[in-house]
């Protein structure tokens, strides 16, 4: 995801407006921050399971994290400091971390015979 948003960043750079740039640092940013909690409460769930334990996240825990995002992605286009379409954008660097995975996987199992892991 960094490096989708890196690329993304450095493409913009020279041919968009700054609010557009500005726009994708922002959305890559909440992204790699979003996958930050999630996988937090996903270890935090999966602890529970593991060991019985009461979960230390709850619902309000877990909801409030998108409240977040999306007051900062508000207030950011509120202040007319982001382009909301690049901010969206950048909120979807992980499609492309996704992708890059996935044909690399790829890559693997064809040409080198490996089983995926």
């Amino acid at each position: 995801m960094i490096f989708a948003t890196t690329l993304a960043l450095m493409a913009s750079l020279p041919f968009a407006q700054w609010r557009v740039t500005a726009g994708l640092l922002l959305g890559g940013a909440l992204s790699l921050l979003n996958h930050h909690w999630l996988s937090r409460s996903t270890t935090a769930a999966l602890s529970v399971v593991a060991h019985g334990t009461k979960p230390s996240i709850g619902l309000a825990q877990y909801v409030f994290r998108y409240a977040v995002l999306a007051g900062v992605v508000f207030a950011a286009y509120k202040l007319n400091v982001v382009s909301l379409t690049a901010t969206i954008a950048g909120l979807c660097s992980f499609v492309a971390a996704l992708f890059v995975e996935a044909f690399r996987e790829l890559y693997f199992v064809i040409i080198h015979r490996e089983e995926p892991t």
